[in-house]
């Protein structure tokens, strides 16, 4: 079979020395080292204000969305599962790992979103982020993880792109499945914390 008539080239058809990883997740892993004690910095820094406060949450601020997060949270979850099988599913079938990625995109848009309509419901309310401790924090840590939602289905995008022109490779996939899992991973962190 030419090179032509077989556009994708897995990594275990790579020439070279056999690799443990690709080098994408090997970068990818790294970076979530470094975001993981990012995110450790924000939460810890809230613990200890919100441990030291008299009053907690501060009395004339808002109450947060707990149950509609809830909600939202179990959104997040299940593309993270989507994602990973379509994961599953492209090792075995490529075409059929479409619509579990697009249902994970979906869902992981739908997060991003309501998280936007939060936020305006939030701003409307008097939850600012100079109107007091609470509203840095929250708009801060939750700021943050939104950054990285962002990203990451920019990521999965893309990804999806790949697939459907034929040239996604399974370290493509798991490079951004990774960053993906990490988001999804570091909410219920988040969640707990600044929420609950």
């Amino acid at each position: 079979m030419d090179s032509h008539s077989n556009p994708i080239h897995l990594i275990s058809e790579e020439r070279g020395e056999p690799r443990v990883m690709s080098n994408g997740v090997l970068g990818m892993s790294l970076f979530i080292l470094t975001e993981i004690m990012l995110f450790s910095g924000m939460i810890s820094a809230f613990s200890i204000v919100r441990a030291s406060s008299a009053i907690w949450p501060p009395p004339d601020q808002p109450r947060l969305p707990v149950e509609e997060t809830a909600l939202n949270t179990a959104a997040l979850f299940l593309s993270g599962l989507l994602l990973y099988w379509a994961q599953q599913r492209f090792k075995t079938d490529r075409a059929s790992a479409r619509t579990p990625l697009v249902a994970s995109i979906a869902l992981g848009t739908f997060f991003i979103l309501f998280q936007g309509w939060e936020w305006a419901s939030m701003l409307a309310q008097g939850l600012t982020i100079t109107s007091s401790t609470l509203g840095a924090f929250f708009y801060l840590i939750v700021g943050t993880h939104a950054i990285h939602a962002i990203v990451a289905i920019g990521l999965l995008i893309s990804t999806w792109r790949r697939l459907e022109r034929g040239w996604l490779q399974p370290s493509q996939l798991a490079t951004t499945a990774l960053f993906w899992y990490f988001v999804v991973g570091a909410w219920p962190v988040v969640y707990w914390r600044v929420y609950l």
